[in-house]
């Protein structure tokens, strides 16, 4: 799988067309194939931060959303920011869930 990142710092001005944008785009390419969740999350400590999340199955269907003309509107956002902002890519080779908690919590004498 492969997680996709953008944090970016938008004027409070640009938010609601940013926002706008971001939830269009997201809610198309939760029908691509390859997606397993998009996700927009904005700051609390600072407002004018907003991250998109994207999970996808493969780096193929990632190169394949990136060269989407939809994807263009995300870039559209990335351009509005006040400094260039935070890009990733994270190849996930194994995922866990509460079931590493409640391991670790089992071997933690407390």
């Amino acid at each position: 799988m492969v997680r996709s990142t953008i944090r970016m710092l938008i004027p409070t001005e640009k938010q609601r067309d940013a926002l706008e944008i971001l939830r269009s785009t997201i809610e198309q390419a939760q029908f691509e194939p390859g997606c397993v969740s998009c996700r927009i999350y904005q700051g609390v400590k600072d407002r004018r931060a907003i991250m998109l999340e994207e999970l996808w199955l493969s780096e193929e269907d990632v190169q394949q959303h990136l060269r989407s003309s939809k994807y263009r509107n995300v870039l559209l956002v990335v351009e509005m920011a006040v400094e260039p902002p935070e890009i990733r890519f994270d190849v996930i080779a194994h995922s866990d869930g509460v079931e590493r908690i409640e391991q670790a919590r089992v071997q933690t004498p407390y």
